[in-house]
């Protein structure tokens, strides 16, 4: 199309070239997948955004960074809203779970709703979900209301995430993709890092439901952003009847339903409801069932899957799904049980909490963003996923040895090891399943990662908290210690009567046997961790080499009616 028009310029020599038809030209060489090797080399290493497309990137940015935020700032606070909520540790539990399920299960289906509907149809409403959910949070006096705030927060944020992948992979060549995402990738590594160290100073400070109404200014920068700067993107041209027809409603409801009951049968098994009982099995049963039937019917029946097959093309890129899925799971059992190991064994106050995060959160940024120029610039990322989970291991291999009395210079050094993992493992798995599929399938793939990733994140809790209790609860029997169980479920509640015990005599005796059941609750947690994330390295020794300079293929892109 580029040659024949180059034909047609010269054949008419008394027209000048109009800067509409260079403008289009330019189109043309830069999505055309019969373009040349010199369009390749553009691609490559030539692409830069116009200003609209570097405006669209930037709001992307902002939305992932009031979601990041959220994800991290209620980590110190969830022992005082357990208190001043009065709930019990089950419903703070559940605080952070009921977001992760709902972020979780979304996410393929607003992907697909965006496919058919347009990207700022998408991220525009999932923006006001997660504002209205902040709100919700922010005047609950209860745990019912706070739940229902937070799983519509999930929906937003489910929408926010998804968007942020999918939009990238439309505007920016894959061998570029690296640098330019760096820009989400920075602002989930900024909202990570000062998220906990805010959360704690607000609780302090302030009052805990500030958390939420942080989140409104951000929203209400976003939304207009979105509205206005994604305007520029193209839009499907179906009908919408044709389109409402072509969604896959079966598969998605299918789909969402039985991941629901399977993360809420892990979530709650070993914490709310024994492994072996009806409680636990009948939906863990059910779940499991039907994502089998729900793979069967997208593979076989569904006439416009959801779940994209060119997604799931190789044992390359499956293997990249896993490592994906490990990675989110070893992330957040650390931020969880971490901070929780911090105020309940160390009696850290929020802010003090927040802060001791910081090894870890701190080199997540330069360790994301170096590794994405050095993809940028080399087009190699195996070697990335390999030194990541490497140092991911170690970090998660030091905290065994942490107790009561770890000097300081071992949990900062063992955080630093895991955030600077954790920033590589980030950065690359999210490229590397993008290469090993088709350039037409990259953002679906893109889009996939994040999903896995986040159910990664709703089962490392939930395994977490089973391992935590359930090695607490061994513990502290081994000693004597009466009312084990209970003490076990209501860890979290009962860390301010712990650090009011007295530290001699009989009392004193007791205050340390409880520590005792911290620790090892924790060492259960800290080995669980270790072994994940040395499966993350095994599974991703399977990952093969993948080609960044594919041509870039997609059917949302930036109006170019004029020159920017």
């Amino acid at each position: 199309m580029y040659d024949s028009l180059m034909d047609h310029f010269a054949q008419s020599k008394p027209q000048k070239i109009s800067r509409k038809d260079r403008k289009e030209a330019e189109i043309s060489m830069r999505s055309s997948p019969s373009s040349s090797c010199s369009l390749q080399e553009t691609e490559k290493s030539k692409w830069k955004p116009t200003t609209k497309e570097l405006w669209i990137m930037i709001t992307c940015a902002l939305s992932s960074l009031v979601v990041a935020l959220d994800a991290t700032i209620l980590v110190p606070v969830l022992p005082t809203l357990a208190v001043e909520l009065h709930g019990t540790s089950t419903q703070t539990f559940w605080t952070g779970t009921a977001y992760l399920l709902s972020h979780a299960v979304l996410q393929p289906f607003i992907a697909t709703l965006s496919d058919l509907f347009g990207r700022r149809e998408a991220l525009a409403p999932s923006i006001l979900l997660f504002a209205a959910g902040s709100v919700i949070c922010g005047v609950a006096h209860n745990f019912a209301v706070m739940l229902a705030g937070r799983v519509v927060q999930g929906c937003g944020g489910a929408g926010i995430i998804t968007l942020s992948q999918l939009i990238f992979a439309d505007l920016v060549p894959l061998r570029q993709r690296p640098q330019w995402f760096a820009m989400v990738l920075a602002s989930w590594a900024i909202g990570t890092l000062v998220g906990p160290l805010i959360g704690g100073l607000l609780v302090e400070n302030a009052t805990w439901r500030w958390c939420f109404w942080l989140n409104l200014p951000i929203c209400g920068l976003t939304f207009p952003m979105a509205v206005f700067f994604l305007s520029e993107l193209t839009r499907p041209e179906d009908s919408s009847t044709a389109t409402l027809a072509s969604v896959d409603w079966i598969g998605s409801i299918l789909f969402a339903c039985s991941l629901t009951w399977f993360l809420v049968a892990i979530s709650w098994a070993g914490i709310h409801f024994d492994w072996s009982s009806w409680q636990t099995i009948v939906p863990l049963v059910v779940g499991a069932a039907g994502i089998m039937i729900t793979i069967g019917y997208e593979a076989k029946l569904a006439k416009f899957p959801f779940l994209r097959r060119g997604c799931f093309s190789s044992i390359s890129t499956n293997a990249c799904y896993v490592a994906a899925m490990l990675h989110g799971l070893t992330l957040y059992m650390a931020l969880y049980y971490v901070s929780f190991y911090f105020s309940s064994v160390k009696f850290y106050g929020a802010v003090r909490t927040g802060t001791s995060l910081f090894p870890a959160t701190a080199l997540m940024l330069p360790g994301s963003a170096i590794v994405s120029a050095l993809i940028t610039r080399f087009g190699r990322f195996r070697w990335a996923i390999w030194v990541g989970y490497t140092l991911s291991t170690i970090a998660v291999g030091l905290f065994i040895l942490w107790n009561h009395d770890t000097p300081t210079w071992l949990w900062a050094f063992s955080l630093s090891l895991l955030g600077l993992g954790m920033g590589m493992i980030l950065s690359s798995v999210n490229f590397s399943i993008q290469a090993s599929v088709e350039p037409e399938d990259a953002g679906q793939a893109a889009a996939m990662y994040a999903f896995v990733r986040s159910v990664g994140m709703t089962i490392g809790v939930a395994v977490g908290g089973t391992v935590f209790q359930n090695e607490m609860k061994r513990k502290l029997r081994s000693l004597g210690v009466q009312n084990a169980t209970e003490l076990a479920k209501e860890a979290e509640e009962f860390i301010h009567q712990l650090s009011a015990m007295a530290m001699t005599g009989s009392e004193g005796e007791l205050r340390r046997r409880i520590l005792d059941g911290y620790v090892a609750g924790f060492r259960g947690v800290w080995f669980t961790m270790t072994s994940l994330a040395g499966a993350g390295l095994v599974v991703s020794l399977l990952i093969k080499k993948g080609n960044l300079d594919s041509v870039l293929k997609s059917r949302f892109r930036v109006r170019r009616d004029d020159v920017v």
